[in-house]
Formats: structure tokens, C-alpha cells, sequence
């Protein structure tokens, strides 16, 4: 029996830590939160000061009796949870749920999972800061009151089954407000100039204009005033200048970097550095801190001085951007910066590797580089105030370059010329070119906008993000973009020529476009609540959090204060805003002569021909297609999507019909139902159709590998995506993988359903 019992959140970190301690030291997990407030009701005691009515979670009932039974055989419990809010109040519900009042309890914590940072946590325990345990339930309570008295509100006024939150909420205005300017946005043309030069020893050059032209007109008359040309280096310019290496990462510089490098999703991002983090590769994963500490500095300082050389090396210590850093953390870092392979996965290894990379480039020398700029004016039209200049830059000394990139000292030098020597130009090449709205959120860069705003914490961005995604109000995917014309002008041995040529305009990956969903409750939501979703405000919660944490605000207090405006706002709404779905009326159907709109249904997005309001027909309803939207779908394609179900025609005696639904267009036949998946519903014709109806009876005939239905319960053996299963009462079982599942009896499926964890 041990007599000492350490708590942590997760398995993984239970097992790395119960590798540094001895024998008298048991390690057990309680797999996260075990209390939580409940889900069928507020939780939350408003008359008596807001005091949340906290609950063990079901799927933690038998956690917390296993921890209870390691308590009562236990003389001192450690509680060593993460050292965040998060991490404190995991603590504090441990202690209030196990009992743990009679018994000796040490509350440790530590940024690094190693023997050293265990051992020295061990020997300086402390108590639970409750400062930290009610700055994270003030975030719940808030959160709770928000959402559940936002939400019903929704449901009334816009659609069923909708949910609001505080900050999911306010993120989704951001996603929504950029896809409106992007709507709104004026595509202005201007054109821009570029031109090769030969200096006196036959080397290229290539320079750009010192500004662009508004229009055709005014770049063919530059070109006019330039024939005969006597192009001459009228200005040189050479500046040193310096590369500062990047600061270590916080949370979220980490999810920005693996996104844009890696192809990470925030939210993988999160679950990669967690694995690290209990695998004992990294520090905490959840900082806004950007400081190192003083030995780990040192030992990338050794490291560095080794590897490269002492002029490599520069200490440094790095300001946290973050006016409102939540707690005293360190950067994310390796633990050990001599340990570059680690025996985990691909990437994990990937993501370590990049944190490596960015940890020591920090502490290394900037780069020095050496700036050249030349300026290219026509004798013939010396007063014209556009001239070309042409830019490039050495590196002098690669600094932490030389880890973080592959330096070509060739590349961006510029040829050798002097002041007032002739250039012979070549020709030049001018384009039409159109300014550019600003681009659509990726996940890394709305967390970035919600870090500049003051908006959330390391912890919240992931959740955050994967919320607003799964709730349909935002959804990640690419746009193929579109072709453009562009005029082309050339200028050569005097001779203006011009030419019309296309380009592919409008690709983006990975970003996030607002649902019709996300865009009618977003409205609503603004439109009446502006002060929740107001930026300041969100930002403003934020430091009351902080406040809390560092005890200067009481919990209860600031919770009454935002109530007190909250509640009455939520009662005025509901009894006098109008139901808001988004409608907007497309035109007259010529058939029936009735309203054609586009609104918000039951379902989601649809078109509806009549008003609701009519006493001899009821309003026929369809459902939009998952490439069409709100804002931009026109009568005509409206109409279509009452053309629906389409006959095709006949196959094996049976009608083949096209139908449109929830989920996508589909073909019927024999009461079978095989998606169209990519192929176009309305012109769709009977052989393609055939086609698939067949490749399903294949797939179908594929996937089933056994069958038991002479007796009940049926029991099929099918192969799945993630390889063979039992399916048994409409529910799947994993098939062990020392069972062949070709030989399995009826017996041997019993069996393994029987012995299956839920």
C-alpha cells in the first residue's frame, strides 16, 4: 500500500510521472473534470449569490469512487494538476468530491514533466489558490448564464436547436463581418511597371516603379515619354540592417506557426502538444508567456556555442506581447534542447521539431544583412516623379538563420554599378492588377485577431474554434477560385504593344466561411445583444478574470454587476423583437404567381413559394443544395429546386428518381438511397445513375462479411472504415485483433459484444 496518492488529469501524464517517483508514491488519473454543473438546468443558485450547484458528471461516477477507494487506503494526497485556472479548479473539485477535508493534502504543480521539475515540486508544495479556483468559475458561471439564457432566445426568434455563447458567439461576428466586407468590396484596378536594364558589363537588372498608375491611360503616357530613353543609376543606397530572431512560443504563435508550416488545425495543434506535454518532451502547452528560464537558457547556450560557435550565440529575454498574460509561465519549450529524435509519432515529431527550432533560434545572434536600393531615372523625363528602383539584400552573417533557414548568400544581390552610369533598358513590362479585399480567417489567423482583441485565453482557442465548427455556423473549407482577363502591356525598341491574357484569381485553402445559419443568428444576436457581443466588453470580461485571479475583484461581485444589465435585456427581447430568419423575398414564381423568398427553415437554409398567410394554398418548401446560399441565389435557381424529385427513368423494372435532402441529393431506387456525392442533380441522366446504384451493390456486397439472422438478435460482421465490426441492435463493436473475423461463430460475436467496454 502506498502512502502517498498523486492525482493528475490524464493517464499519460499519470504514467510519465510514475516513472520519476519511488515505490511509496501511487500515480493515478481522473481523466479531467469529474464535476461539472448539470445539463438540464442552469446550475446556478442566482438568489444566493450565484453560487453554482456543481455535480458529478455520470461517465466520472466510477472514477471518482475508484479515486475515493485510493484515498481512504492513502495518508497524504497530492494533488498535481496543470498549473493553470483550468489545472487549480480541477484541484479544488477534487477535494471537494473526494472528501478530502480530514486528510493531509499538498497541492503541486509543474510547467515541464521531468524528474527534476517532480522532485523539486514535491519538496515545495502548496495549498489550492483560490483566487485561481474563482477566476475559473467565474468564466463557467458567466459562460453558463450566457448560453443558457442566450440560447432559448434563438430557438423563439430564429431557429430551434441553435446555441449562443460568449465568446463563441463573438467569433463568429468576426467571421461574419469579414465575409460582409468581402461582399461589399469594390474591385479598383490600377497597373504596375517593371523593367530589365543591362549595366556596362552586360548584367541584368531588374527594377519596379516607385508607384503604380491608376489607369491605362496613365501608364501609356509614362511609356509615350519614355521612347528613346537614356536610363542612368541617378541614386545608390546601401544600408546595413538586421534580422531579430522570433521569441519562443506561446499557445497561440504555436497553433499560427504549425498551421501555416505543418497544415495543423488548431484544435490537432492542441492534441499534438498535449501528448508532448505528457510524454515529458515539452513545457505546458498552454502559455502566453514568451520567457525562457534562466537553465534552460543556459543549456541552449552550451548547445548552441557547440554546434555553431560562440558568435551564434546571444541570451535573450523576450517581453510577453500579452498585456493581460494569465499566469507567470514559461515560453513552450523542449524539455532537454539535446534530445532531437523522440520515440512518439509523426507528428509529434513534426511539432516538436518546430518547437526546437523556434526555442534555440531564440537565443541565437540576429542576422546582419546589408540592404541595397537602386534608383533608375530617364535623362529624357527627368522631372517625371516615377523612376524604378531596384532593391536587394546580402546576408552578411546568417545569425539564427542559419537554423531556421537555408541561406543563399547569391540570392538578392544586386549587380555591381556606380552613380550617374548608363543603363540600357530592354524593355519593360507593365500588367493590370486589382486591389485585393482582405482574406477570409484560417483558424490560425482568427487567433490571432481574438489575441490582438483581448478575447479569450491559451485554453479557450481551441475549443473556441472546434465549437463554432460543429455547431454549423462556420465551416473550413477551400475555394477554387475563378478566371480573370488582364491586360498585358509591353514596351520594346520604342513600340507600345498590348494584349488581353487570364489568370487564375480567388484560390484559397482552409478558411472559414460563415453558414447561412452562422450569418441570420449572428444578426439577430447583434442586432439586439450588442452589448455581449460587443468586442470591448468581451475583452473587458477578460481582465475581470485576470482581476479575479490576482485577487482584486471579488468573483460573486462581477457576476452581479453583468447580470443585473444582462437579465432585463433578455426579458425585453423575448416579449417584444421580431422572429428574424433571414428572408428575403427573390421574385414572383410565373407558374403559380405567388412570392418566391429564401429563409431560415426547420431544416436550415430553404426557399418557400407562397406566403404563410394564405387561405387556399399552404407554401411549398425546398431545401438549398450544400453549394448554395442565401445571399446570392437567384429565382431561377430557386425555382429549380422544386423541379425535384426527377424521374430518370426505368432500371431492372424500377423507378429511378433523383431526389434533393437534407444531406445532400440522392438517387431512389427500390427503396435504396445512394448519394450523388459530386455530379450535378439536375443534369444527372439514367446511365450515370446506373452506374451508381451498382458501384453501391458492390461496396455494399464488400462490406458484409458475415451475416447471423436466424435467430435473435441478428448479429452482421461488416467491414468498416477503420476495418471489421459486429453491428448488433443498431450498435458496433470492436472485433479484437487476435479474432480473424471470416471464422467468427455466432458464439464468438456473443462473446466479444458481452465482454465490449460501452
Amino acid at each position: 500500500m502506498a502512502s502517498n496518492l498523486v492525482v493528475v488529469e490524464s493517464p499519460a501524464k499519470a504514467k510519465t510521472i510514475e516513472k520519476f517517483l519511488g515505490k511509496d508514491f501511487k500515480v493515478v488519473s481522473s481523466f479531467g473534470h469529474i464535476r461539472d454543473l448539470p445539463k438540464k438546468n442552469l446550475g446556478i443558485d442566482i438568489e444566493n449569490n450565484f453560487s453554482p450547484n456543481y455535480e458529478i458528471s455520470k461517465d466520472k461516477k466510477k472514477v471518482v469512487s475508484a479515486l475515493i477507494k485510493d484515498v481512504s487506503s492513502s495518508q497524504t494526497i497530492w494533488l498535481a494538476t496543470d498549473e493553470d485556472r483550468e489545472g487549480e479548479a480541477i484541484a479544488w473539485h477534487l477535494y471537494e468530491a473526494l472528501s478530502l477535508k480530514n486528510k493531509e493534502v499538498k497541492r503541486i504543480a509543474f510547467h515541464e514533466i521531468t524528474k527534476n521539475a517532480v522532485t523539486r515540486a514535491i519538496q515545495k508544495p502548496r495549498s489550492i489558490d483560490f483566487d485561481l479556483v474563482n477566476a475559473q468559475q467565474a468564466r463557467r458561471v458567466l459562460d453558463r448564464i450566457v448560453g443558457f439564457k442566450l440560447s432559448p432566445v434563438l430557438w423563439k426568434k430564429v431557429k430551434s436547436g441553435l446555441s449562443a455563447g460568449r465568446v463563441q458567439s463573438v467569433a463568429v461576428r468576426l467571421i461574419v463581418e469579414r465575409e460582409k466586407e468581402i461582399k461589399s468590396f469594390e474591385m479598383k484596378d490600377f497597373f504596375s511597371l517593371s523593367a530589365s536594364f543591362l549595366n556596362k558589363s552586360n548584367q541584368n537588372l531588374i527594377a519596379n516603379t516607385n508607384s503604380n498608375f491608376s489607369d491605362l491611360d496613365d501608364l501609356n503616357n509614362f511609356l509615350n515619354n519614355s521612347k528613346n530613353p537614356q536610363f542612368f543609376v541617378s541614386n545608390l543606397i546601401v544600408k546595413p540592417s538586421k534580422k531579430t530572431s522570433p521569441a519562443p512560443f506561446t499557445t497561440s504563435s504555436l497553433q499560427q506557426t504549425a498551421s501555416s508550416k505543418l497544415g495543423f488545425s488548431v484544435t490537432k495543434t492542441m492534441l499534438v502538444a498535449q501528448k508532448l506535454y505528457e510524454s515529458g518532451k515539452i513545457t505546458y502547452m498552454r502559455t502566453d508567456s514568451t520567457n525562457l528560464s534562466d537553465d534552460s537558457t543556459k543549456q541552449i547556450k552550451t548547445f548552441i556555442e557547440k554546434k555553431y560557435g560562440t558568435e551564434y550565440s546571444q541570451s535573450k529575454k523576450y517581453a510577453t506581447k500579452s498585456k493581460n498574460a494569465q499566469e507567470a509561465h514559461e515560453a513552450i519549450r523542449p524539455t532537454n534542447i539535446n534530445e532531437t529524435d523522440i520515440t512518439l509519432g509523426r507528428d509529434e515529431q513534426r511539432l516538436y521539431d518546430l518547437i526546437w527550432n523556434r526555442t534555440v533560434a531564440s537565443q541565437m545572434s540576429d542576422a546582419v544583412c546589408e540592404i541595397t536600393t537602386i534608383e533608375i531615372k530617364n535623362k529624357n523625363n527627368i522631372s517625371s516623379e516615377i523612376f524604378f528602383i531596384a532593391k536587394g539584400e546580402v546576408v552578411k552573417f546568417p545569425g539564427f538563420m542559419k537554423l531556421l533557414n537555408t541561406i543563399d548568400n547569391e540570392s538578392g544581390i544586386l549587380p555591381s554599378v556606380l552613380v550617374d552610369e548608363p543603363l540600357s533598358l530592354q524593355f519593360m513590362d507593365g500588367r493590370q492588377k486589382f486591389k485585393k479585399h482582405k482574406s477570409r480567417y484560417n483558424e490560425a489567423s482568427l487567433v490571432k485577431k481574438l489575441e490582438d482583441l483581448g478575447i479569450g485565453r491559451p485554453s479557450t482557442y481551441a475549443p473556441t474554434i472546434s465549437v463554432i465548427q460543429r455547431r454549423n455556423y462556420v465551416e473550413k473549407k477551400d475555394s477554387e477560385g475563378y478566371q480573370r482577363e488582364f491586360i498585358a502591356v509591353k514596351f520594346q525598341n520604342n513600340e507600345i504593344s498590348q494584349s488581353t491574357e487570364k489568370e487564375n484569381t480567388g484560390v484559397e485553402k482552409r478558411k472559414l466561411f460563415p453558414t447561412d445559419i452562422g450569418v441570420v443568428a449572428n444578426d439577430f444576436l447583434v442586432s439586439n445583444f450588442e452589448d455581449v457581443l460587443n468586442y470591448n466588453f468581451t475583452a473587458q470580461v477578460e481582465k475581470d478574470f485576470d482581476n479575479i485571479a490576482s485577487g482584486s475583484l471579488v468573483w460573486n461581485d462581477m457576476i452581479a454587476n453583468f447580470y443585473s444589465k444582462f437579465d432585463p435585456e433578455i426579458s425585453k427581447v423575448l416579449e417584444f423583437a421580431e422572429k428574424s430568419v433571414g428572408q428575403r423575398l427573390l421574385g414572383i414564381d410565373p407558374e403559380t404567381g405567388k412570392n418566391v423568398y429564401v429563409r431560415i427553415g426547420r431544416y436550415g437554409p430553404m426557399v418557400q413559394i407562397g406566403d404563410t398567410d394564405e387561405t387556399d394554398d399552404k407554401p411549398k418548401f425546398a431545401g438549398l443544395q450544400k453549394n448554395q446560399k442565401m445571399d446570392d441565389i437567384t429565382l431561377n435557381q430557386a425555382l429549380k429546386l422544386f423541379e425535384f424529385p426527377r424521374m430518370l427513368g426505368l432500371f431492372e423494372g424500377a423507378e429511378l428518381t433523383v431526389h434533393l435532402g437534407r444531406f445532400g441529393p440522392y438517387i431512389k431506387h427500390n427503396k435504396n438511397f445512394v448519394s450523388i456525392n459530386d455530379l450535378d442533380p439536375n443534369v444527372i441522366n439514367l446511365n450515370q445513375s446506373i452506374e451508381l446504384v451498382q458501384k453501391k451493390r458492390e461496396q455494399d456486397a464488400q462490406k458484409c462479411i458475415n451475416t447471423f439472422d436466424s435467430e435473435e438478435p441478428v448479429i452482421e460482421v461488416l467491414n468498416g472504415r477503420y476495418g471489421p465490426y459486429i453491428k448488433s441492435n443498431k450498435k458496433n463493436y470492436k472485433i479484437p485483433k487476435n479474432n480473424d473475423p471470416k471464422k467468427l461463430s455466432r458464439e464468438d460475436c456473443l462473446d466479444i459484444i458481452k465482454n465490449s467496454k460501452k
